[in-house]
């Protein structure tokens, strides 16, 4: 290991280790590296600073990742791991502690009995032979197994074959969105593929739901082991059976049919076996073009099911629509097999910067009921918590040439923080409604609407749900758009006196010929004097303690988001881990931890009382004065300063702000608060032209609904029918009625 890795697992600077090998006579030596570069052994380390009472900082899975590291490339001990961690998976924490207190010689024997002595189908894994230079990644295994869990060894272990392997592209389908695919299946599907199975994800979620015979396919034997010792751990009793190989070429299941089938399969893979397999019996759809592999998915799927049978997959939005695949879309409307279209947002799922959609397909069965709509969800209106929009870089996949793989780990699921309680609220509601009763559905206006397929079957076959979810409904009641607009109208008129009250003069004064200077200092010194506490919400994704709950789920958030748009506090806690229990208070200053440019007037806010209680949400510092030495208003006023944010901030295009930077000018009690109460005013009048601006927007929206749908007529001409220019209207030049 080097020595910024010794800085990391320690928690001090380097400099304090380059301090250590000059003044430690006993610091372990360089066992391998370069005079300017040396490296160090990871237990001769460890040991030394175990000895001195430094307790390692780093966390147990970055302790695994080091471990694995130190081996090199191509000692292959990753692969040979992965029984390992389904053993240990069964053992106490008391148990995996013990062993790793044994001698290097005893815990690499022990290791290879208990990994012996599961009887688990482990597809492609190495003999479970362990070597003398192998204790040290055996002893960070165990530790990870016991401090964070048997999956995130897995995950580990995935990352760093895959890493050795070159395998781009590969990204993890979020639990949410796999929990939400689960469970559009109907209820009581016990037999389950995924033929592009990935990390397993999409299989652990359908033994949620009570599946009981899980079968999956990968074609990267890292994925196929991956997926096998996840659903030992987290379907035990289940019968699981994982295969490695390329589906549409080599299917491992060619004789299985299965009630339902999960897939995010692999997008964009123009070598995905189309001449080869020009007439392969599951092309019943027709034969899929060369550019839409996609197609040859979704017709593998469907091949596996029993009549009745479900499939549900996540796709790229321009499957959807590209005219390559339009014959076969016609197929799968006009047959019955396509039952639902859901659209995801963007940053939802890799790759990010689509919005990725869910297709739901029914095997139709021989003499069934005609199916005669299709179903299609805008999901595209749930909206991410985190207002800076930016997903995490950590642990992201390499880009690269090859086609996407779905389920792997080599990117967080973290990535993109997200609403998924909300979001499957409102797409399962829809689902249920529309099977339980698609001939009487009713249609939601801007959410859901099922289509006839004969609307469908037109020269583009597009089934993009943005164009066929209407935003109006189709049976507005002309009275009731005619109060309405009535009451907007009125309702702008008041607000526009408010902000006429809040913009007016109201004795501002210069401050004499030049401006006014002071003395300031830092939030940091504040802090330090007791002036103030800063505080910040656990990172999103954060790891827990052992055996906490998660008494945040039901809680409101005071979000970046709702700072920034001066909205009340989010109704769920999204984007917090289950130990996040840090309360927003009356009185306390928020300080956005991101921003952008243009943002700097947005960046700050007081908690007022219906903030308080919230939950202090991730990318938020929290500042707590003492209202004996520090306003609040002052506070957040002079805080959310534009030249102040920007000095205390990195970054370009998304600044990071520093809040112990920001500076703050040192007055009276007395006089703060009267800068407080001139802040309060700014506030007053910032708020006032947005809840302005908002009334307007929506007056002018439902009066353009309501004219194009034929339920407003336009006012009389403003002479009357009785005018100058008489009933028919003006006169055009030559006499004639225009």
């Amino acid at each position: 290991m080097t020595a910024a890795e010794i800085s990391r697992i320690a928690g001090v600077t380097r400099a304090t280790v380059s301090n250590w090998r000059r003044r430690h006579d006993d610091f372990p030596a360089p066992s391998a590296g370069t005079e300017t570069s040396p490296l160090y052994d990871l237990t001769a380390v460890q040991a030394w600073l175990r000895a001195r009472g430094h307790t390692s900082t780093a966390s147990p899975t970055e302790e695994l990742r080091t471990a694995l590291r130190l081996l090199g490339p191509g000692s292959g001990v990753a692969a040979r791991l992965f029984p390992l961690v389904a053993a240990a998976s069964r053992r106490t924490p008391e148990e995996l502690a013990e062993l790793a207190t044994l001698s290097d010689d005893a815990l690499v024997a022990r290791a290879e009995r208990t990994a012996g002595e599961l009887p688990v189908a482990v597809p492609e894994a190495e003999p479970s032979r362990y070597g003398p230079d192998d204790a040290g990644v055996l002893r960070a295994l165990l530790g990870c197994v016991r401090e964070a869990g048997a999956q995130a060894a897995v995950d580990v272990l995935a990352e760093r074959e895959l890493d050795e392997s070159a395998a781009s592209g590969v990204y993890q389908t979020p639990e949410g969105l796999a929990l939400l695919m689960a469970r559009l299946l109907p209820a009581g599907a016990s037999r389950v593929l995924d033929p592009a199975c990935g990390s397993g994800t999409l299989l652990a979620a359908a033994a949620r739901q009570g599946a009981r015979e899980l079968y999956g396919q990968d074609s990267l034997a890292v994925q196929g082991r991956r997926t096998a010792v996840r659903l030992l751990l987290a379907a035990p009793g289940a019968e699981t059976a994982v295969r490695v190989g390329d589906s549409l070429r080599a299917d491992a299941f060619p004789d299985v049919t299965v009630d339902a089938v999960l897939c995010n399969p692999p997008f964009g893979d123009r070598d995905w076996g189309h001449d080869e397999l020009a007439y392969d019996p599951r092309w019943a759809y027709g034969l899929p073009s060369r550019f839409e592999s996609e197609l040859a998915w979704v017709q593998h799927a469907l091949a596996h099911l029993e009549p009745g049978g479900h499939a549900v997959m996540l796709l790229p939005p321009a499957l959807a629509f590209r005219s390559s695949g339009r014959r076969v879309r016609a197929e799968l409307i006009r047959s019955g097999a396509l039952r639902a279209v859901v659209s995801l947002p963007a940053r939802a799922a890799y790759p990010l910067h689509i919005g990725l959609q869910i297709w739901v397909f029914q095997r139709p069965e021989p003499g069934g009921a005609d199916r005669t709509t299709v179903l299609f969800v805008d999901g595209e209106g749930e909206q991410r918590d985190d207002a800076a929009g930016t997903p995490s870089a950590t642990d992201t996949a390499g880009a690269g040439s090859r086609p996407r793989r779905s389920g792997s780990s080599s990117a967080s699921a973290s990535a993109a923080s997200f609403d998924w309680a909300g979001l499957t609220d409102r797409v399962l509601a829809q689902w249920a409604a529309f099977t339980t009763a698609p001939d009487t559905y009713a249609d939601e206006p801007g959410v859901a609407r099922a289509v006839p397929l004969v609307d469908l079957l037109d020269d583009v076959v597009d089934v993009t749900p943005a164009r066929h979810v209407r935003v109006t409904a189709a049976d507005i009641d002309p009275a009731a758009l005619a109060r309405r607009v009535d009451d907007l109208h009125g309702r702008l008129a008041g607000q526009v006196a408010v902000l006429a009250a809040a913009s007016a003069s109201g004795g501002w004064r210069p401050s004499g010929a030049a401006a006014r200077e002071w003395r300031t200092a830092t939030v940091s010194d504040l802090a330090r004097g007791g002036a103030l506490t800063v505080l910040r919400a656990a990172p999103s994704g954060a790891r827990g303690s052992k055996g906490s709950a998660a008494p945040t789920a039901e809680r409101p958030v005071l979000t970046a988001s709702d700072i920034s748009a001066g909205n009340p506090p989010s109704p769920r806690a999204v984007g917090l881990h289950a130990d996040a229990t840090q309360s927003v208070a009356a009185g306390d200053v928020l300080v956005r931890a991101l921003g952008g440019g243009g943002e700097a007037a947005a960046m700050t806010r007081v908690a007022d009382d219906r903030d308080a209680g919230a939950l202090l949400g991730p990318h938020v510092h929290l500042l707590r004065p003492d209202p004996a030495r520090l306003d609040p208003w002052f506070l957040a006023g002079f805080l959310g300063a534009e030249d102040n944010i920007a000095s205390a901030s990195t970054g370009s295009t998304l600044v990071h702000v520093a809040p112990g930077r920001l500076r703050v000018p040192l007055l009276p009690l007395e006089e703060q608060r009267r800068y407080g109460e001139a802040f309060r005013r700014v506030h007053e009048l910032r708020a006032a032209v947005r809840r302005t601006t908002d009334l307007a927007a929506d007056t002018a929206a439902t009066l353009t609904t309501g004219l194009t749908a034929g339920v407003l007529l336009p006012p009389d001409d403003p002479d009357g029918p009785d005018g100058p220019d008489g009933p028919d209207g003006p006169e055009a030049p030559d006499g004639r009625s225009a």
